[in-house]
């Protein structure tokens, strides 16, 4: 029997799944990603407060896929996909045919038609992009503590990250322990614990999408730590050295963006699908395509309302449960019409805010507090890819609970 061959484009959680989810004797798969390595987003964001170094959160794609012989993993950049002659063609000139494809891409940093911010802001969606983080909030501190002018200094520590969702909750949060706890020993002209860290949101509350009581929990967790909140604040404009919030203007050169994404730019190579204005593709109830039952869409390029009425998110979960239904939606059906409905099961939700504070929604039930920080640890820990980045986490999870000491603060040039 012939292989059918299957073409992945991207090794998040949603292609990764599906890759690892096919018979090795009818399928031939590759898994095309512009990295060569898997990322566990959730815990970007300690990577760039120095909580965890890169390698840490990151493994190798073709380690995981070592065992699956019938997975071809390459390193590209996906250019054009080209629906009609069934073909996708990369950054380098290279052409890859398929019978079956599976679009999972993800998102990038979204400024909401304002994309001039790009250039004074920072955005959380890769290693790169945490990695500058950390290096630029490590060199403000020992910039402060070399100068000896006070209004130098002030600028240099102030911080501010825009976005009040679960990114910018749990990025605020760990800055101001940053400053606040961990450096306040460490410095002797300046003192880490006076910087201002600025949680701006556009909307009436933090965690929208959090019910109850939880975001007024938060809220008030965050102003403990030191943080100041900004809500019904949307941003006006963002320049170099500044960000005007309402009729605020906040001097900073850390402006760190957690405000939105939207899809990768390869989604507007389709022509003719329909996409939603953050550029996600509308798929059809099975996942597909409209118009090529052998083309599929999942994780944070896909806008769907699933069959039961769920807006199904862009979180790991339902990116998972997407990779696994594709993957069995082409081995039990192939192209054939009609086909089972994608239905998105909903695990919870939670968001960290600092050390023993964190807030979930599991099946109805709310935790906040320190049974809402452990089962988050334990969550993370469990879809952490691979025993040894557990083990690893854990321990520096410990040793930081213990000791306040994040060890990954080594400023590269």
């Amino acid at each position: 029997m012939k292989q059918q061959r299957v073409l992945i484009l991207g090794g998040g959680f949603a292609g990764l799944e599906c890759a690892k989810s096919f018979p090795e004797d009818q399928f031939s798969v590759t898994l095309v990603d512009r990295w060569n390595h898997h990322l566990f987003q959730p815990l970007l964001y300690q990577v760039a407060t120095a909580g965890l170094a890169m390698t840490d959160i990151a493994q190798p794609l073709r380690s995981i896929l070592s065992h699956r012989k019938n997975v071809t993993t390459l390193m590209g950049e996906v250019r054009t996909i080209d629906l009609a002659a069934r073909q996708v063609h990369l950054k380098d000139h290279d052409t890859l045919d398929y019978d079956y494809l599976v679009i999972a891409v993800g998102a990038k940093t979204g400024y909401f038609g304002h994309n001039d911010w790009a250039q004074h802001t920072l955005g959380l969606k890769s290693l790169d992009d945490a990695m500058a983080i950390r290096k630029k909030v490590l060199l403000a501190f020992e910039r402060a503590e070399a100068t000896e002018d006070p209004k130098e200094t002030a600028h240099l520590m102030t911080l501010v990250v825009v976005g009040g969702g679960p990114t910018g909750v749990e990025m605020a949060g760990s800055l101001a322990e940053l400053a606040k706890v961990v450096l306040k020993d460490d410095f002797r002209r300046i003192d880490p614990s006076s910087a201002k860290i600025h949680l701006v949101e556009s909307g009436p509350k933090l965690l929208t999408t959090f019910p109850g009581t939880l975001p007024n929990y938060t809220e008030k967790r965050l102003e403990k730590l030191g943080v100041t909140v900004h809500l019904n604040s949307p941003v006006k404009e963002v320049g170099a050295g500044y960000a005007l919030i309402g009729d605020q203007r906040i001097e900073s050169d850390i402006i760190i963006w957690a405000a939105g994404v939207e899809a990768s730019e390869v989604t507007r190579t389709l022509g003719g699908v329909p996409l939603d204005r953050a550029g996600r593709i509308q798929v059809q109830p099975d996942l597909s395509l409209p118009g090529h039952p052998e083309v599929f869409a999942a994780g944070d390029v896909v806008s769907l309302t699933d069959a039961k009425g769920v807006r199904v998110p862009g979180v790991s979960p339902a990116a998972i449960q997407m990779g696994r239904f594709i993957a069995k939606t082409i081995i039990e059906n192939g192209t054939t019409l009609p086909r089972n409905s994608f239905v998105y099961f909903d695990k919870g939700i939670m968001a960290t805010i600092g050390r023993s504070a964190a807030v979930a929604s599991v099946g109805g039930v709310h935790l906040r507090g320190l049974p809402a920080w452990l089962m988050w640890l334990f969550i993370h820990l469990l879809f952490l890819m691979g025993m040894r980045n557990r083990i690893i986490v854990f321990l520096h999870w410990v040793w930081s609970y213990v000791t306040w000491q994040r060890g990954a603060r080594v400023i590269q040039s």
